[in-house]
């Protein structure tokens, strides 16, 4: 059967009463190490992004421009792709919280040798693309991980919506502090300290998940993974709500959000003032999440689908700033205004996930909406740098722009989107 989530009424309820779940050991703990990780996590992509562009602290005959980040930036998103499905049975036949800290200790590692290979001065591309590519396994054997563990952090299962909501607001609040903290270090000091500072996180996070004391659970059974995957599948597909909500964040990703990330330093660096302007954008977009997971925490519109396909037309503006050679200023606030969006959209799509798919089938029917959400990504990232050589960086920005108001307009053309309802029954 499908989850069953509550409307929640209009009168909310005490600060307190919300902050209750800080009363679970395991949940607090953990709550800890997560967010202490996840500021480390959101540092390191600006300061690898500035890395690359120097060309890896050798000069810039060393793999700087935006082919080269592209390319970086597509090795650490593929590996999460490939080992997604493969994580969440892993996670289901050891545990999460095993799987977890291998991943913790794993990209704590990895962040150390590149700060390393960094202070040396020399890191040339193709070691940094092999860094970023173990990274990317070890994220993409955490996010299935991280799903299932939230249970069994809280004993009292009313707390499991409250526990969910204070873990997506550290995320959002990460992403404000990370980016605009590795902006002023890696300008300050360079990025090899920012990928110190995040190995430092990682090893804390792994500190905080071998203090739990989680409750044993039986492990998954010795039947194929295949007719499991099969199953999954079927469930996935029979809901055109859900798979054509899923193409279109895949295409996102592919046409919008790869160009930002890949042409955004690079136009950032040429005309925006470099690290400390890139850092102060997507610590605005932060801001603008935090903004929007607030807005919408424990509301339901009537039309969640709907709302949340609205919402994404947001990401539009901060690719139509820089593509209008717009300044700083009016960058931060398309950054923000996307950020808002982003936290809405997630959140509803999530929610609307959890309320409409059987529980006995949710974890794979998400594997398969995260999957095809990034499928495209690394695509995306490899593309972007050549196109922008070939066609201009503001061209690919535009065309992503408006691709993005294009498909959100189709989407909420599709009856399936457009008009389901809340109140609706779990069928599809």
């Amino acid at each position: 059967m499908a989850v069953q989530t509550e409307r929640i009424p209009a009168r909310r309820r005490r600060l307190g009463d919300r902050l209750a779940v800080f009363g679970e050991r395991e949940f607090t703990w953990f709550f800890l190490g997560y967010t202490t990780s996840l500021i480390g996590s959101s540092m390191a992509p600006v300061a690898v992004a500035f890395a690359v562009l120097d060309g890896g602290g050798g000069g810039s005959g060393n793999g700087g421009g935006g082919t080269a980040l592209g390319w970086v930036m597509a090795a650490r998103i593929l590996p999460v792709v490939l080992v997604l499905l493969a994580g969440g049975a892993i996670a289901d036949r050891i545990g999460s919280r095993w799987v977890m800290l291998g991943s913790d200790l794993l990209r704590g590692v990895v962040q150390a040798l590149f700060a390393g290979l960094l202070a040396a001065g020399h890191a040339p591309v193709w070691a940094m693309v092999a860094l970023v590519a173990v990274w990317g396994v070890g994220e993409g054997l955490f996010m299935p991980a991280f799903g299932a563990i939230v249970p069994d952090l809280v004993r009292r299962t009313g707390l499991v919506a409250d526990a969910n909501a204070l873990l997506g607001l550290a995320r959002s609040v990460s992403t404000v502090v990370g980016p605009a903290t590795a902006g002023l270090v890696t300008a300050a000091w360079g990025p090899a300290t920012v990928l110190l500072a995040d190995a430092v996180t990682y090893g804390v996070g792994a500190f905080a998940l071998a203090g739990l004391r989680l409750p044993v659970r039986a492990a998954a059974g010795e039947g194929s993974m295949v007719r499991d995957l099969r199953a999954g599948w079927s469930e996935f597909a029979s809901r055109p709500w859900l798979w054509i909500t899923t193409v279109q964040m895949g295409l996102f990703n592919l046409l919008v959000w790869a160009p930002f990330l890949v042409l955004g330093p690079l136009l950032a660096q040429r005309d925006l003032g470099g690290a400390r302007a890139w850092g102060l954008v997507m610590g605005v977009y932060g801001v603008g999440a935090v903004l929007g997971g607030l807005l919408v925490l424990g509301r339901s519109p009537a039309r969640p689908l709907a709302v949340a396909s609205l919402a994404a037309l947001a990401w539009a503006l901060p690719s139509a700033a820089l593509a209008a050679g717009a300044g700083l200023p009016w960058v931060a606030a398309g950054a923000l205004v996307a950020g808002v969006g982003s936290a809405v959209c997630g959140t509803l799509y999530g929610t609307t996930t959890q309320k409409w798919v059987p529980v006995e089938l949710l974890g794979r029917v998400t594997a398969f909406g995260v999957l095809g959400s990034f499928a495209l990504g690394p695509l995306g990232l490899a593309a972007a740098g050549p196109l922008a050589g070939r066609f201009g960086a503001d061209t690919v920005l535009l065309i992503g722009a408006v691709w993005q108001l294009a498909a959100g307009a189709v989407v909420l053309a599709v009856p399936a989107v457009r008009d389901r309802r809340w109140e609706e029954g779990p069928d599809s």
